[in-house]
């Protein structure tokens, strides 16, 4: 089968196509044929092999895993003996994180992994763009940010996947939203349902005092220490990027002041909680409560080149790798 297969850390090019053994279920395992995949900033930066302490678990010196990715849709093309959830000619979706493997034609999963039936109205590649972002933000906005009806919340990087995803869901979840993009993607985010959109090239969002219960920072460019004059009192500061910094505010705030800073390790989470959210997802998805915002396609044997352009990050909602046509 054909894979992308990476063996070193380093630029887009580290990453090859290549033929390798096709895997072959075991008896508590299915094979899935996947149709569709994704390119993120995370991909980018487990590729790249940064932060450092990230290595911890991707690989010290080089990827654990030489076949990356982590997120797939796809159907299921046959099961070992003892599965029961499954069967072949399923159409799922779900995610492999640190583990990796989604850059292929193929993978073998356990039953009991992060895997759930596909949204009945999307296509594969609606499905692998809905995946990961709307899981990341369901973490972070309900369990991290407890977020209430009638909040004002302010979502920063909101044109991208997390983002996307993140304004939808607070939407869903009743409160009214404000989100933070470059003056090219205003009229997406406002499409997502934004209450107010705000153009950081030309606005400083934090220069607005006491506003906000919740601001996410969905792309890891701000602090908490930026943003806690804009939060009202109790507000919370959530990030998706894990810098010496935010775990520096997370421990000071957990036992200083009203206002708190908070991150998620949503991908460390067990498979059972992923899996839970993945279906609350799906849910959402088919009830029309929130969609995929795809920027651009491109075939397997052009990773490379959607690694190239995630790096840029003038990514838009999510960049799918089609596996199969």
């Amino acid at each position: 089968m054909k894979a992308i297969v990476c063996t070193k850390y380093g630029s887009p090019d580290v990453l090859q196509i290549k033929e390798i053994e096709k895997p072959v279920p075991e008896d508590n395992e299915v094979l899935i044929r996947i149709h569709a995949t994704t390119a993120t900033a995370a991909h980018s930066m487990m590729r790249k092999g940064k932060p450092l302490f990230g290595r911890l678990f991707t690989g010290i010196t080089r990827p654990k895993n030489p076949v990356p990715g982590t997120e797939f849709a796809g159907e299921i093309e046959a099961v070992g003996k003892n599965v029961k959830l499954f069967r072949a000619g399923d159409r799922v979706f779900g995610s492999t994180d640190l583990e990796g493997g989604c850059y292929a034609e193929y993978i073998c999963l356990a039953e009991d992994a992060v895997l759930a039936p596909m949204p009945a109205n999307m296509a594969s590649e609606e499905a692998a763009a809905i995946l990961d972002g709307a899981s990341t933000a369901l973490h972070f906005l309900r369990d991290k940010g407890n977020i209430q009806p009638g909040q004002n919340v302010l979502i920063n990087g909101a044109s991208g996947s997390v983002g996307t995803a993140a304004v939808q869901l607070a939407k869903y979840f009743g409160a009214k939203v404000t989100g933070v993009c470059s003056t090219a993607n205003i009229e997406l985010v406002n499409s997502l349902g934004a209450d107010n959109v705000i153009d950081y090239t030309q606005e400083d969002f934090t220069a607005t005092h006491g506003a906000y219960d919740l601001i996410f920072d969905a792309v890891g460019k701000s602090s908490f220490s930026r943003c806690k004059g804009s939060l009202k009192q109790g507000g919370v500061y959530l990030t998706t990027v894990a810098g010496l910094q935010a775990f520096v505010d997370m421990a000071w705030t957990s036992g200083m002041g009203d206002k708190k800073a908070r991150f998620g390790a949503a991908g460390l989470r067990s498979s059972d909680e992923k899996t839970k959210d993945l279906l609350v997802v799906k849910d959402l998805a088919e009830a029309g409560q929130i969609r995929a915002v795809i920027d651009r396609r491109y075939p397997l044997g052009a990773i490379a080149d959607a690694h190239r352009y995630v790096d840029t990050g003038r990514k838009k909602g999510n960049a799918v790798i089609t596996v199969v046509g």
